[in-house]
């Protein structure tokens, strides 16, 4: 087990896949990039690493992802035409990505899943506890989630994962997690998980959703991990085993959310994060959510 004592700097985010659900937008351009109002889907989620605390960033790409190191690095070409049109607002803009985190890349090779991805980062974490965050979750800043989880690892050790309730239909559609209770009312034991369940075989309805905190004995379990779901080396499966034997890495919390989340992996899902965050935006939200309540009203 590792010394949970050792504070966690190093966010993981896996950004391999194909996007093949948004095609043919995804044909050229990483499903990552893809805007949700005017920024890409994966700078959310490094301002989210950020916000923890986390300022670290190792993200996890594929072919034809080139696009992502060059939205974090610098534009001189693009900021030196700002500074001479004196558009400083539009400046500034550009260069917070370039200035977010630290940010490291390495290319996962074979998709061979969500767990091989995981373990394409064993060289850049070392054995300090790290967290994981998937880019087709966006949470809320106001809603400090993996804030939460890394002091839930923080108080007990082990991995914590996010768990959100779901309809009891749903829950075939994510990875599945058996609870306990504890004295915290948003945090549970989990003592065991199951990827994609039937409703019939679920344990509970609370999903695991695209936030992890690990402890890095995880990366000796999916070295030993055979693929599972979908012929894919499961990030769940690996878990599963350190839930099962607390020896193997610490125990394994999860934090119940509650809070706003927007999944942009589905398309009408996408549609509906930019609606909401367009809405809540000081600049776009007074116009948008007029000319929003009279289209509505004109197509009822």
């Amino acid at each position: 087990m590792t010394d949970s004592n050792l504070r966690i700097t190093k966010a993981v985010i896996p950004a391999a896949g194909l996007g093949t659900r948004f095609l043919p937008a995804t044909k050229a351009t990483p499903k990552e990039m893809l805007p949700v109002v005017d920024k890409p889907a994966i700078q959310y989620v490094v301002e989210e690493a950020v916000s923890a605390g986390l300022d670290d960033v190792l993200m996890i790409t594929g072919r034809n992802k080139r696009p992502l190191e060059d939205h974090f690095d610098r534009n001189y070409e693009l900021e030196s035409a700002l500074q001479r049109k004196g558009d400083a607002g539009r400046l500034a803009r550009v260069q917070e990505s370039s200035d977010l985190a630290t940010m490291h890349y390495v290319r996962q090779g074979d998709p061979k899943g969500l767990g091989h991805a995981v373990l394409c980062a064993a060289p850049h974490v070392g054995q300090e506890p790290f967290a994981v965050l998937l880019g087709d979750d966006l949470i809320d800043p106001r809603d400090p989630l993996l804030q939460r989880m890394v002091e839930v690892q923080a108080q007990h050790g082990g991995s914590v994962v996010a768990l959100l309730e779901v309809a009891p239909e749903q829950i075939h559609l994510y990875g599945c997690a058996a609870i306990d209770a504890t004295e915290d009312s948003d945090v549970v034991r989990v003592t065991g998980m199951v990827e994609k369940p039937e409703q019939a075989d679920a344990p509970s309805n609370y999903a695991i959703i695209g936030r992890y905190v690990l402890d890095p004995q995880i990366f000796e379990i999916l070295r030993k991990t055979e693929p599972g779901r979908g012929g894919e080396i499961q990030l769940t499966d690996a878990l599963q085993q350190l839930a099962a034997d607390e020896e193997l890495g610490g125990p394994v919390h999860g934090v119940v959310f509650k809070g706003r989340r927007y999944d942009t992996g589905d398309r009408g899902d996408y549609l509906r994060a930019i609606v909401r965050l367009a809405c809540e935006r000081e600049d776009l939200g007074p116009d948008f959510r007029t000319w929003l309540r009279s289209y509505v009203a004109e197509e009822m």
